[in-house]
């Protein structure tokens, strides 16, 4: 049987309409998708600058439906959920991206650091940690670090803390020395509230050679000294903490004036506080003053440097201690006024975060309320 070359001749055009109709329904179709696929990511973009973010959500998630592949959809859509509070929804995206073959490297650090994001706005440290741990080595590794200390500051894990602060540090990312030393004050009194004495102070005398111009460590020490009927040690580092780091000597006055009558040095440290108050006129130092002038029979002149006070800065509550032993005209209303003049002076008396504000009766090393360290500074509200 011979082979006609005319039905080669007469199918090759037939075949070249069907390919090119083919290819024609196929472009379109995905001409199609694509244009839904930007008017769905634009209208969603246009919804978030709105700050309508339910309609956001709905118009990124059709977004998704029409181009399951595009990562930086499924970006925006887990922001979009972590923002509103709906963690469980925004852990699903990011994990989906994970599980995704096709991610790159890049993509592949970026979800995990966006779920180590989730994982820690809902609250659930442990997830995070670990979330945060396999961003080690990555670009993401220092955000994770500065999440993992946050972590371990708020669950008390000073160990762990430890840990995390040496190794920013060996990375240049800042200096620890001084919260390291806080971290080693905490162990302290934890040791020492269990009855080890010992433990405790070797933990402080390494706080003070981590940072020598930290004032905790010494504070602390002093008191463990004073506890264990050291006074005289005791004095001795808060004569330090006077040379090292002057600004923190209010904290201590009470402390040192305890010793110093216990130790026959009242003399001594009332001549110290008198040069710091020169120096810097505080109200810890005036009535650490005031009170060592009263233990060393000087009463009589001791109300005198409330005035001297007074003569420099306005004080109301110099003012209403000056009061308290002044004889009035009317002396029948002195204590319906001091009460009024005490009651107005006791908010001045507070110290008050320098970071967010949070006003406290005592000192914090650590702010309770946006949890910076050394934001509180060693002065009252109203000498601020």
């Amino acid at each position: 049987m011979e082979f006609d070359l005319s039905w080669i001749l007469l199918g090759l055009p037939v075949a070249f309409v069907l390919g090119w109709l083919a290819s024609r329904f196929d472009l379109r179709q995905l001409r199609d998708e694509n244009r839904r696929a930007p008017k769905a990511y634009f209208k969603g973009l246009n919804f978030l600058l709105n700050e309508q973010q339910d309609q956001a959500i709905d118009a990124f998630i059709e977004a998704v439906q029409n181009d399951p592949d595009t990562t930086e959809l499924h970006f925006a859509l887990g922001n979009l959920f972590r923002r509103r509070g709906e963690y469980n929804r925004a852990v699903r995206v990011h994990e989906h991206l994970l599980s995704r073959g096709d991610l790159s490297r890049a993509d592949r650090d970026r979800a995990q650091h966006a779920l180590a994001l989730d994982f820690l706005k809902a609250g659930l440290l442990d997830r995070a940690e670990d979330a945060l741990r396999r961003l080690e080595g990555t670009p993401f590794e220092a955000q994770a670090r500065v999440a993992l200390l946050a972590i371990y500051e708020r669950s008390r894990d000073w160990p762990q803390a430890m840990a995390i602060t040496q190794k920013m540090q060996e990375a240049h990312q800042g200096d620890f020395s001084a919260r390291q030393a806080h971290f080693l004050c905490e162990q302290a009194l934890a040791k020492s509230a269990q009855g080890d004495t010992d433990g405790a102070e070797a933990l402080l005398r390494q706080a003070v050679q981590t940072a020598p111009q930290a004032a905790r460590a010494r504070i602390e020490l002093a008191r463990l000294k004073q506890r264990a009927g050291k006074s005289q040690e005791a004095l001795d580092f808060l004569l330090e903490l006077a040379e090292v780091a002057p600004l923190w000597l209010p904290l201590a006055v009470p402390l040192m004036i305890e010793l110093s009558l216990a130790t026959g040095k009242a003399t001594e440290v009332r001549a110290l506080l008198r040069q710091r108050y020169d120096v810097m006129p505080s109200l810890d130092l005036l009535e650490g003053i005031v009170s060592l002038e009263n233990a060393l029979g000087n009463s009589a002149t001791s109300r005198e440097w409330y005035v001297r006070h007074l003569e420099h800065e306005s004080s109301l509550v110099a003012a209403a201690k000056w009061l308290h032993d002044e004889k009035l005209e009317h002396e029948q209303f002195h204590p319906q006024v001091q009460r009024s003049l005490d009651q107005a002076a006791k908010p001045l008396t507070r110290y008050r975060c320098a970071a967010c504000g949070f006003e406290a009766r005592q000192h914090f090393w650590q702010c309770p309320g946006c949890q910076t360290w050394d934001s509180y500074p060693a002065r009252r509200v109203e000498e601020l």
